[in-house]
This record gives structure tokens, sequence and C-alpha cells, in this order.
């Protein structure tokens, strides 16, 4: 089904052009890995779903039909373009959207679901970002996370805190490979699990982004 078009910003918040185009090549390259976690993550899903950070949409073909829509919000202009693009051949309702993660254009309460897949690294401000995630969800609502984060190892995470300080975010659109999504998660008032943590790819080298963990937290009820 079509999606709606996406609306006009006057102004992109994000701008990370040639980041952008590395990677639109490199996640449909990495697309034989990373389908499978991406089929786990959305597994099970229904009712309205807002996906932050979106990028060029590569999660929409794995949506369950029992979704009725899917606000996808993608800040960077040539991603957004991309997810457009992918959203026509989604089969279910996909409105890709531009904003910021840290003010989400849409109103409180309004989702049974909210995705963030490879996004909490990159996000300016992760407080605000899941405050926002927090505040658009109805109570109970899930949230699905798929993300990499710190190591689990001193010698590895010391490496990503000095990469984090240094190259790592100007060349990779904002990327920070030292953060704590679970930790995150948490302070930001989510009920968190269940949960796995894996590394990517599972043989081979390890990377500073290889550590990930994938799973479901919930907005609590009301007491």
């Amino acid at each position: 089904m079509s999606p709606r078009s996406a609306r006009a910003a006057s102004r992109d918040a994000v701008h990370h052009p040639v980041f952008a185009r590395f990677y639109a090549r490199q996640s449909v390259a990495a697309e034989p890995v990373v389908s499978g976690y991406r089929e786990e993550l959305l597994a099970g899903l229904s009712g309205r779903v807002i996906e932050v950070g979106a990028g060029d949409g590569l999660n929409f073909a794995h949506y369950p039909r029992a979704v009725s829509e899917v606000v996808a919000i993608e800040p960077e202009r040539l991603l957004r373009q991309l997810a457009v693009e992918t959203a026509r051949r989604a089969e279910v309702p996909v409105d890709v959207v531009p904003g910021v993660a840290e003010a989400l254009p849409v109103k409180s309460e309004a989702f049974d679901a909210a995705v963030v897949s490879l996004v909490l690294c990159s996000v300016r401000d992760v407080r605000r970002a899941l405050g926002e995630l927090h505040r658009v969800l109805r109570p109970g609502g899930e949230l699905r996370f798929f993300e990499h984060g710190r190591a689990p190892g001193t010698l590895m995470a010391g490496v990503q805190r000095v990469l984090d300080r240094t190259v790592w975010p100007p060349l990779f659109g904002g990327c920070h490979v030292a953060r704590s999504p679970l930790d995150a998660l948490a302070e930001a008032g989510f009920d968190v699990g269940p949960y796995r943590r894996f590394v990517v790819p599972a043989k081979g080298p390890r990377m500073p982004f290889s550590y990930c963990v994938l799973g479901t937290a919930r907005r609590p009820e009301p007491a």
C-alpha cells in the first residue's frame, strides 16, 4: 500500500549527506546478516507504531500485517527520500515524515508501540529522545529496540570511549559506540525486558560496533 508523501521541512535538523550515502550502501550490503534481527525485532507488533530514525526504511518489509500504520521519523533528507521509496513497497501503510527524536512531531500517547533500530547511538540527547518515546506511547505500550553499545570487556570499552571522544562521531554521522542502551531505557522510566545480547557478525573479529542488544521495554501502566 502506498504511503502518504513525506511532509516538507523548511530546514533539515540533521544533515550528513556523505555519511547518508555510505550508510545506504552499507545497510543494503549488511541486510543478509541483519534481516533476521529485523524480523525478530518487529514480530508480533500490531496497531499504530512509530519508528524513530527509520534510515532508508529497511525495517518496513518486516512489519506484520496486524500493524495498522507506521509513522516513520527520519531527520536526514537523503535517507528520508530513500525511505519514502521503500515505503511504497511495504505491505502496511507507512508515513515517512521529517523530525528528530528529541522533539517528535506527534501527539502524546498516540501509539501502541515504538521502534528504535540502531538509532540511540546517534541521537544528540538520549535522555530527551527516550523521554519523547515515553510521551508518545500509550501506557503499557511497547518499545522494541535493536541497538549496539558498550562492550562488556574493559579493553574494548576503553577503545570505544576513546573513539567517541575523537574520530568516530564526525566520521559516522554522530554515532557513538560506548553508550549503554539498557541503562538509558531504565533511567527514562521504561520497564526493560526481556532482551538478549549478541555480537554482529557472530564470527570473525569484533569491531567497536559489534556489541548488540535486542529486546522489549514498556511504558508502565498507571499505578
